[in-house]
């Protein structure tokens, strides 16, 4: 049975408890695969990006509307999108959704600007058009080009975002929280941990060959390369803490020495 998540964020945990490991956060009009029921409250559920954990049935809301079916939008550029009760900057907002949310086309007049929108459980609303892309459940950009731009950008949009383990939200976002939501807002589902896994698209390459968009793999830990030696990664490290960017190059103030210690194995999807 298939569910949408009807809440901005529905956390995913490691057990069907609220003190258990937070692994992952699934977005606002995602859907996921309901797997069991373990109680009452509680529901394994498996994202279509295969991810599989354990979220309260709060957040969820299966019936036979079709949602997948319908025409959708993606909230892309801005980090939140207000969803407003009329198409006017001083209507009430009924709820904030992050980057990465899903709402499907409203076919109802609104002024320039504006777009009808529906939630995933059913509710009317109104959304600003700036920022907003068509929803994709495949690669964005037919050429590897444009793709791999279109990968750079959309995770540079995170810089500065604070770290939170299982994130993957402007609110906060964890090492591959971050690389995954680039790929997956552009239409490529990556695994969702810090490592190349069978059955997803990245595969290795050897270090000489790397280019931005490609990933870099520690250990526990995973970075999107921007070129020239730089990339970019959600980390936990005392001072700078957060989304930055760091160097491959042992002479640049931004080198990370202790993960120079181990060098990165080496990814990518083309």
């Amino acid at each position: 049975m298939d569910a949408r998540i009807i809440t901005p964020l529905c956390p995913l945990y490691a057990q069907p408890e609220q003190g258990a490991e937070r692994i992952d956060e699934v977005l606002c009009g995602m859907v996921v695969t309901v797997l069991d029921a373990p109680s009452g409250s509680w529901r394994r559920v498996r994202t279509r990006y295969g991810y599989e954990g354990y979220a309260c049935l709060d957040h969820l809301r299966a019936d036979a509307w079709n949602w997948e079916s319908q025409r959708r939008l993606t909230v892309f550029a801005p980090p939140f999108c207000d969803v407003s009760l009329a198409p006017e900057t001083s209507a009430p907002i009924t709820d904030t959704l992050p980057r990465g949310s899903v709402l499907a086309v409203r076919d109802a007049p609104c002024d320039d600007g504006w777009q009808a929108v529906y939630l995933p459980d059913k509710r009317e609303g109104f959304v600003r058009k700036a920022g907003l892309a068509v929803h994709c459940d495949s690669p964005r950009f037919p050429d590897e080009s444009s793709l791999r731009g279109a990968v750079v950008t959309t995770a540079l949009r995170y810089l500065g975002v604070p770290y939170r383990w299982g994130g993957k939200t402007p609110l906060g976002v964890d090492c591959s929280g971050l690389t995954s939501m680039a790929y997956l807002l552009n239409g490529v589902s990556l695994y969702r941990d810090a490592r190349m896994e069978l059955g997803y698209p990245v595969h290795p390459i050897p270090h000489e060959a790397l280019q931005p968009a490609d990933l870099l793999y520690w250990k526990g830990h995973v970075a999107l390369y921007l070129g020239d030696g730089r990339y970019l990664h959600a980390t936990a490290k005392a001072g700078s803490d957060g989304v930055v960017i760091n160097s491959l190059d042992p002479q640049s103030a931004s080198y990370r020495s202790d993960l120079a210690e181990n060098p990165p194995v080496c990814g990518s999807i083309f």
